[in-house]
């Protein structure tokens, strides 16, 4: 079963506007947003925080990749280019990681519905990508401020070996009921404070 979306549109068209406005509840979805141009599209989806975004290219005031943009620095959410044009250099642009499809008018409704079914599943992909990579980096931060900490131990705490200094990190972890990089933590802003100052 296909998931109910709350979709913001954008063209400075009008007969654009009113086939978005009649096809896409046809498919299930909820049109939230109108708007004529790329700006006017910004300031929709900062209110109204829509699921997802189709915008033409080439619009006043703002273009649809400029504003795709702006959206997506704010709030990231998947984003649908569509274009009367085969710009080598629109399709340059729209390789931006939010542009999760492209579409070339005039567009049918064979051609909108499994482009928003790839657009919503690739953000999806994305963002699990995003996930991973932050936890992954998270992961390393923290096993340089334990490896610190345990090197602390093991430098105040005559004939600790490096597995006792993390047994012991751990035992501090348990009596406060913190996490093993917050007794880590604790034990670097210890060493800190009782630190000899520097002669200068």
């Amino acid at each position: 079963m296909n998931e109910s979306l709350r979709i913001a549109v954008a063209d400075d068209e009008a007969d654009m506007r009113d086939w978005f406005e009649r096809i896409l509840p046809t498919l299930g979805h909820q049109v939230v947003s109108v708007a004529e141009n790329g700006r006017e599209l910004v300031e929709h989806c900062r209110t109204l925080e829509p699921d997802l975004v189709i915008t033409d290219v080439k619009m006043p005031e703002m273009d649809g990749i400029e504003a795709s943009t702006v959206i997506c620095r704010e709030r990231p959410l998947p984003i649908i280019l569509v274009s009367a044009y085969h710009d080598p250099e629109l399709l340059r642009r729209a390789e931006a990681d939010h542009v999760m499809a492209y579409l070339v008018k005039p567009i049918g409704q064979a051609s909108l519905q499994p482009a928003i079914a790839v657009a919503v599943r690739r953000f999806a992909e994305l963002q699990i990508l995003r996930q991973e990579t932050a936890d992954l980096r998270q992961t390393l931060a923290d096993r340089r401020v334990i490896e610190q900490a345990k090197g602390v131990l093991m430098k105040v705490v005559p004939g600790l070996d490096e597995r006792g200094a993390f047994r012991r990190l751990q035992e501090l972890a348990s009596e406060k009921n913190q996490k093993l990089i917050d007794a880590a933590e604790g034990v670097l802003a210890l060493e800190k404070v009782l630190r000899p100052p520097e002669r200068t």
